[in-house]
């Protein structure tokens, strides 16, 4: 069973962060082991406050596991802080040939931001780089790209920053069905165009970007990885369940009801 190391943030209400991801990835088929890299104070509306961790603290927990288990694949969700990017960044330095699958949680679902300029250079700088495959929704892709005005300039300028794949997500663009397309080689190498879903749904980014990881764990070729994800993140949204008084929260497991 390969192993998936997911590094991300703490969701008390179990929509996003880390519960989002441990779902996905074991129902891919993999063994999900976890990394926190903050703390949060959030429910279904929004997020009231993020704790990121020391440094130290994840170094320990990421070079614990790796001295352990062979990790397949590495996920990579909120960061927090500066001081995280660079603990993370030297955490992927002691893998460079593990696949590293980037989803830039720049903002809550409810509104608030988790970022600022110094957290966007240095996600730049540390870890686009070493990204196998990024996961941003539109308004992520263009605050991450450094040129462009359109949704293909910002997927190429993100891969001429050194990803080598963008999933660049139409959830939050104003069209009748999202489109969702993938980039490769300096190109928009396939599209695929999914069924809007009339609600607004907590982690649903988390979800999409672990099934890739697994997917590419399991030796998956990107494209087929990246198509079975969105597959299964639609029908775990599908599935919703409408839990709390703000976003639907995925159904991850909807394929043991089936």
């Amino acid at each position: 069973m390969p192993v998936v190391m997911t590094l991300a943030g703490h969701d008390p209400s179990g929509g996003a962060g880390i519960q989002a991801d441990i779902e996905a990835i074991a129902s891919q088929g993999c063994h999900p082991v976890t990394v926190i890299t903050c703390l949060t104070v959030q429910d279904t509306c929004n997020v009231q406050r993020i704790e990121p961790l020391a440094d130290y603290l994840i170094e320990q927990q990421a070079e614990t596991l790796l001295a352990d288990m062979p990790i397949a694949a590495f996920k990579i969700g909120l960061l927090g802080s500066v001081d995280v990017v660079q603990a993370v960044h030297r955490i992927l330095l002691q893998a460079p040939d593990v696949p590293v699958i980037l989803d830039p949680v720049l903002a809550a679902g409810g509104g608030k931001g988790f970022t600022s300029d110094e957290l966007l250079g240095a996600i730049r700088e540390y870890l686009l780089p070493l990204a196998t495959l990024l996961t941003p929704n539109v308004p992520e892709a263009a605050q991450l790209a450094v040129r462009g005005e359109t949704q293909d300039e910002h997927a190429f300028s993100l891969m001429d920053q050194g990803c080598e794949y963008v999933l660049l997500t139409g959830t939050h663009a104003p069209t009748e069905r999202v489109e969702n397309a993938l980039y490769g080689d300096g190109k928009r190498l396939r599209t695929w165009l999914w069924e809007r879903l009339p609600e607004t749904y907590h982690g649903s980014g988390c979800t999409l970007a672990s099934a890739c990881a697994a997917n590419l764990a399991k030796g998956m070729e990107v494209s087929k990885a990246v198509a079975a994800a969105q597959a299964y993140t639609w029908g775990s949204l599908q599935a919703a369940h409408k839990l709390g008084r703000g976003q639907w929260l995925p159904n991850r497991l909807y394929w043991r009801q089936a």
